[in-house]
């Protein structure tokens, strides 16, 4: 299983012949190598309906026909667009081709905005992701503070791969990401949610020197850098 990252939180997976890809944001973001029309995908999963998680969502899904995962709210919505759609919530968890998918909570907020309307349309609460794939386990937080129940993550799953936000401002930042890497256990930590904006401007290798001091690994993968599994 080959896990790439591709700048803020897009990851994708290639797995057994499956492509997955989890909020994709390349066409947006100025640090991406990839374009969206050059994305295999045959599932899309999304963690929240901001633009800078799903912003190429809809077009991805149009070209290769990939089924998108998403809360209830955001899946539907998608729906009307003609996409095909498999709405999840909070808690549940589903058998997919490639793997077991757990939809887990994470705090933040989950919108779309029109700024040429100035209209703010709400899409349900934010989540995040527990894959089992090929026997191992990746957690991608998505957006999110930092919240206890990271804890039990940790204490119910052996956790492979962990992709965390750092970013601060709008995420949790470097000190509270270190706070739910000791709590999840990880075997590997890697940081997103960084330097694609001002805002979030962060030193990715000094955290992971700071969790290698804890006594875990973090890797700052480089934009398209991969890591197997």
């Amino acid at each position: 299983m080959k896990l790439t990252y591709h700048g803020q939180s897009t990851v994708t997976i290639e797995t057994n012949g499956h492509h997955i890809v989890i909020d994709p944001f390349f066409s947006g973001n100025d640090q991406a190598m990839t374009k969206p029309e050059d994305v295999k995908a045959d599932f899309i999963l999304l963690t929240h309906a901001h633009a800078d998680h799903m912003l190429d969502a809809e077009a991805i899904a149009k070209a290769t026909g990939a089924t998108i995962v998403a809360t209830h709210e955001l899946a539907t919505y998608l729906s009307f667009k003609g996409l095909n759609v498999h709405p999840m919530n909070l808690g549940g968890q589903f058998e997919f081709p490639f793997g077991k998918v757990k939809m887990t909570q994470a705090f933040h907020s989950s919108s779309i905005i029109d700024e040429e309307k100035q209209t703010i349309t709400y899409m349900g609460m934010p989540a995040g992701f527990l894959l089992t794939i090929e026997d191992k386990v990746i957690y991608h937080a998505g957006d999110t503070a930092l919240f206890g129940d990271m804890a039990l993550y940790g204490a119910h799953y052996d956790i492979d791969l962990a992709f965390l936000p750092i970013g601060d401002n709008y995420t949790m930042g470097p000190d509270d990401a270190l706070v739910a890497a000791d709590m999840l256990q990880a075997k590997t930590i890697v940081p997103v949610h960084y330097d694609t904006f001002d805002l979030i401007k962060q030193d990715a290798a000094a955290f992971c020197s700071n969790l290698e001091a804890q006594g875990q690994t973090g890797q700052a993968l480089k934009i398209d850098e991969s890591i197997e599994l």
